[in-house]
């Protein structure tokens, strides 16, 4: 772990180099989002993401870290994987 390692903008874990990570762009590439605002994410949080929102609400609703945060299933997914070490790579649910 490195004091420079980028902290995940959902659960709040620092994201070592080691563990599977991905850019979600905030508006889907599908929905306009091409070469728009993306954020680093640890990939478990980014799967559960687009396990639980389709590209259209992403696009309309969900374009944010803060509604990201704010959407009830995903806030209780990720207040439970903060609890989790950083490099915990885990499976989507």
């Amino acid at each position: 772990m490195d004091d420079r390692d980028p902290i995940c903008p959902l659960c709040g874990r620092i994201i070592p180099p080691d563990v599977p990570q991905s850019r979600h762009h905030l508006i889907p590439k599908l929905r306009g989002g091409k070469g728009g605002p993306t954020v680093l994410l640890h990939q478990v949080c980014h799967s559960t993401i687009h396990k639980t929102l389709s590209e259209t609400e992403l696009a309309r609703s969900f374009n944010t870290v803060e509604a990201l945060r704010a959407h009830p299933d995903l806030a209780r997914f990720f207040s439970w994987v903060a609890k989790r070490p950083p490099g915990w790579k885990g499976k989507v649910r």
